[in-house]
């Protein structure tokens, strides 16, 4: 297999990703990343559900790490009959879909693509574990493969010369868009929100643009519309948790403030991403809230007097009059429009 994470940051290889080898699944704590370089090791598939719950992983990190977790759970009843096996992993893909509320729709297709990878082995005489680890790889590398066709879209916007913002972490989109970059000799320079209170787009934006050799910057999270503003900012892009058919972009906590901005001040707005039919409009959508402690505190360092009270909604929603396009494999999409894109 030709691998699609060639030429790629540290953290976008997929073993530091999530991995899945010896009876454990590896995951790169990307909460201390950079600062630290550190795995998570889980020894069942509850473990790999917590990791996820607990943001140890992150973007479109949890998706390899759900995949991996199934073929842990496959290990732990690897000396089962076939059927108490497949019924431990219907559970286990229960678990594993579930660790995180608004991702649950895309993490069920993992999981159940996991589960139809077992049934097969298994009518095979062959080990779950193993065909749903060579399953899950195969996948990631089909998925760095798609994106790369949605990074050729999206640079088709960069100038030759300028500078995007960023927001939150992509994941691969980040890598691979950086790389066509330089493919196609753009001189790109990257402004990074910080992205409170995890630092996702300090600590792994950041990370991956300076790792592929990019000129790149981390701002506060209450500096974009200045700074887009003031150092001439071209595009500013980020990926989704989810894009409703009814144009709305469901993203880290941030993105509808700076999606105004950029309207404000008539710079485009290109999100990346399929838009979501098990998403047909925003009511759809269940917005996370996490502890609220959480944000009282950076980096583990306590910011806020003790009782004062503290309030974290994971994501925020930028209606479709802030997007100037949703840019897929296919092509570029109005958000007003998305049903085409199934056409």
């Amino acid at each position: 297999m030709e691998r699609a994470d060639k030429g790629l940051a540290f953290m976008l290889q997929y073993e530091n990703v999530a991995w899945y080898e010896d009876g454990k699944v590896k995951i790169l704590d990307r909460r201390i990343y950079p600062n630290k370089v550190e795995y998570a090791v889980c020894k069942d598939h509850k473990e790999v559900a917590q990791a996820i719950a607990d943001m140890v992983t992150q973007s479109g990190g949890p998706y390899l790490a759900a995949a991996m977790g199934m073929a842990l759970a496959a290990y732990e009843v690897r000396d089962r009959t076939k059927k108490e096996q497949l019924d431990y992993l219907k559970k286990a893909a229960y678990t594993l879909s579930h660790a995180r509320p608004t991702t649950v729709k895309r993490m069920e297709m993992v999981v159940e693509k996991s589960l139809s990878a077992a049934e097969e082995a298994l009518k095979s005489g062959q080990k779950a574990d193993q065909a749903i680890f060579e399953h899950a790889l195969e996948e990631v590398n089909n998925k760095y493969k798609r994106i790369d066709k949605i990074a050729d879209n999206l640079v088709d916007f960069f100038p030759d010369r300028g500078t995007i913002m960023t927001q939150c972490f992509a994941e691969s989109i980040v890598g691979l868009m950086l790389r066509e970059a330089e493919n196609r000799d753009k001189d790109i320079k990257v402004i990074c929100p910080e992205t409170r209170p995890y630092f996702q787009g300090a600590r792994l934006t950041a990370s991956v643009a300076c790792d592929q050799g990019f000129d790149v910057t981390v701002i506060t999270d209450n500096m974009p519309g200045y700074v887009m503003k003031k150092e001439n900012v071209d595009l500013i892009t980020s990926a989704a948790d989810a894009i409703t058919m009814d144009g709305h972009v469901v993203n880290k906590i941030g993105t509808f403030q700076i999606a105004m901005a950029a309207h404000y001040y008539d710079i485009p707005y290109f999100v990346t991403g399929a838009p979501d039919r098990d998403h047909p409009d925003i009511d759809s959508v269940e917005i996370e809230e996490r502890d609220g402690d959480f944000v009282l505190q950076a980096m583990g360092k306590r910011t806020a007097m003790e009782g004062v009270k503290g309030y974290y909604p994971a994501f925020d929603i930028t209606p479709p009059k802030f997007v100037s396009g949703v840019v897929t494999g296919k092509g570029i999409y109005s958000p007003y429009n998305l049903e085409k894109y199934y056409k």
